[in-house]
């Protein structure tokens, strides 16, 4: 017995669900919306809105609301330069720093074959397709220092290396192992861009 009535209990429920949020914070969350009374109203709509309009990038992966993302579509972006990420978050955290003027791809995650992610299920076969067409000077591989990000960055170099015309790079080892890269400062991020190794 909760002493919660059923639509709370749903409610506290799905905040659970959200990364970072326990059932304390859930709960507290719960209770904040609803003696706000439109508050909830508004997330609510919000997230439909969210829900019916947001949707993948055709290029890149990015979120937005048209075929194309504001970068994509963006003429003053350098279209030779291409920054592979992991996640939507990691390409907010280069964006943040405002120093990287390239393009973006986004890959929907890291290798874990433990968690059965293989390539299929990431962004790879886009990737390629990609670097066929447009034919960058340069691949930055920016997946996170992981075991899981360098297992990534290592098939990735495999898939595009030899390509004619094509430098492949990786961001530089001033990052702390295992760390997320929307977790770090912008002066890291940025140092970690302009030091990039390259593996070609």
């Amino acid at each position: 017995m909760t002493g919660l009535s059923p639509s709370l209990e749903c409610l506290v429920n799905e905040l659970g669900k959200l990364p970072g949020i326990g059932r304390k914070t859930a709960l507290r969350l719960g209770l904040h919306l609803l003696m706000q009374g439109g508050r909830l109203k508004d997330l609510s709509q919000a997230l439909l809105q969210a829900a019916e309009q947001v949707r993948f990038c055709s290029r890149c992966g990015h979120l937005c609301e048209d075929e194309l993302c504001e970068l994509c579509r963006n003429p003053s972006r350098d279209a030779g330069l291409i920054c592979v990420v992991e996640q939507v978050p990691d390409l907010l955290a280069f964006e943040r720093g405002g120093e990287y003027r390239g393009l973006y791809h986004v890959l929907g995650g890291a290798l874990s074959p433990l968690d059965g992610i293989g390539p299929e299920r990431l962004r790879v076969a886009e990737l390629e397709a990609r670097v066929a067409r447009e034919a960058p000077r340069e691949v930055i591989l920016a997946t996170s220092t992981t075991v899981e990000g360098d297992a990534t960055a290592l098939y990735l170099q495999r898939r595009l290396g030899g390509r004619e015309g094509l430098k492949l790079s990786r961001l530089a080892r001033g990052m702390p192992a295992g760390g997320s890269l929307e977790m770090f400062d912008q002066l890291t991020l940025s140092r970690a861009l302009d030091h990039r190794e390259s593996l070609s």
